[in-house]
């Protein structure tokens, strides 16, 4: 078995655990930022009523949504979102009566559509087989509730339900691993079991939902990635990362970089030192990502003139797994590389010719250009003509779902943020 780090890059000390969740909480009392999600669960007491009835719906967990939303997206992107979305299902029942077309309009622009699903799906499950009553502790959340992963559960159980358990977000990551210097690759299993065995000893019993958010909140403005804003911390004296940078070495403690433990599991490869340039940002450290995926798709804006004389255009529902799933898009063809203008057009007019029933020239697709949208594992190009139909076409029913749609339809549908650029172009 591997040898346990030392003592000086966990938290050993009560004493100094002590001070540490003192000085986080009071400044997280003072600096926190105003967040709809927060002052729900202020003013319902968490997530309010838990009923079963059709007199006393259960409220939808402030908590639970806001998580959701925010995981691999920003807060400011996340708030328009969420108000909309608590507006609109205020409780579980709303939500577990919605059409998964009605979440995923409303989920649109917000990425990751998976999330909305599960999150519709849980409510599902609450309402129709838990009798509307959500479950109280991390370890019923995570084995319950599709889409609620270990730090979600923990969130929820701790900032709703009073449970004093950690939590490990991003944010928590970085914070813990300047606070000890902790260099080990962040990501692997084996140093993200230690984050979470910290966050536990941390977490304050009296108030653990406010000390969780208070220190998700200050890796989210504070102990940023790049040019933290070290005077501004309230628990810089007992980060280590800070007092080597200030120091050169961390005094009048040893200095954590050469603990004296050969195989330290959680310091830095002997190939990779401390860099002084860095102060604190030298942690946490990660491995390189993996670079996205290349692709390119043809899509085609198939255009006809409707029954009231508008325009209408045809899009096509995606299938109800993998990427962007259940959205609707214009009619798109996954394209090989390196393949010339006149093959693509070919392989784009026999795919809309299986579409429509009728033949398709390759030459009367006309080019509008290319539309690069980045998703996070995908660098995907899609290469985007417009053809324009006269006459009625009658789409084969064994197909994909589509319909024909108004311009105000397609704003108003489930379409990913890649098809609302494909339409700017």
């Amino acid at each position: 078995a591997p040898a346990p780090p030392p003592a000086r890059h966990l938290f050993s000390d009560p004493a100094e655990v002590e001070i540490l969740r003192g000085s986080l909480l009071a400044w997280y009392d003072r600096c926190k930022r105003d967040l709809p999600w927060r002052t729900l669960v202020a003013t319902a007491g968490g997530v309010g009523v838990v009923g079963a009835s059709a007199l006393t719906p259960a409220l939808l967990p402030a908590v639970w949504v806001s998580e959701i939303m925010l995981q691999q997206t920003q807060v400011a992107t996340v708030i328009n979102y969420y108000n909309r979305w608590m507006q609109k299902w205020p409780t579980l029942q709303a939500l577990a009566q919605a059409s998964l077309e009605e979440v995923n309009e409303l989920w649109a622009g917000l990425g990751y559509y998976s999330r909305g699903k599960r999150l519709q799906e849980a409510a599902r499950k609450v309402v129709s087989e838990l009798a509307g009553r959500m479950p109280r502790t991390a370890e019923d959340l995570q084995k319950l509730l599709p889409g609620v992963g270990r730090y979600t559960a923990g969130a929820i159980a701790s900032i709703s339900y009073g449970q004093a358990t950690g939590v490990v977000d991003g944010n928590v990551i970085r914070v813990l691993c300047r606070l000890r210097c902790i260099g080990a690759d962040s990501s692997s299993p084996a140093v993200i079991d230690r984050l979470w065995d910290m966050a536990n000893v941390l977490v304050d019993r009296s108030r653990p939902g406010d000390f969780n958010q208070a220190l998700m909140e200050l890796g989210a403005t504070v102990c940023v990635p790049k040019a933290p804003l070290c005077g501004e911390c309230p628990v810089k004296q007992h980060c280590q990362a800070w007092r080597r940078n200030l120091f050169g070495k961390p005094l009048p403690v040893p200095d954590v970089e050469d603990c004296g433990v050969g195989d330290c599991p959680l310091c830095p490869p002997a190939t990779e030192p401390w860099d002084s340039s860095l102060g604190v940002t030298n942690f946490p450290r990660k491995t390189a990502k993996k670079p996205p995926r290349v692709m390119r798709t043809a899509t085609c804006v198939l255009e006809r003139r409707g029954c009231h004389g508008a325009p209408e255009y045809l899009i096509v529902q995606r299938p109800s797994s993998g990427l962007l799933a259940g959205l609707w898009e214009f009619p798109s063809l996954p394209l090989a590389q390196d393949l010339q203008e006149e093959k693509e057009r070919e392989e784009l007019a026999d795919h809309l010719q299986a579409w429509m029933g009728q033949p398709v020239a390759g030459k009367g697709l006309q080019f509008i250009g290319e539309v690069i949208h980045i998703f996070s594992h995908i660098h995907q190009t899609y290469v985007v003509y417009s053809l324009h139909l006269d006459g009625d076409v009658t789409l084969d029913p064994a197909l994909s779902p589509s319909r024909w749609v108004t311009e105000d339809e397609f704003h108003t549908s489930a379409v990913s943020t890649a098809m609302k650029k494909v339409w700017a172009a």
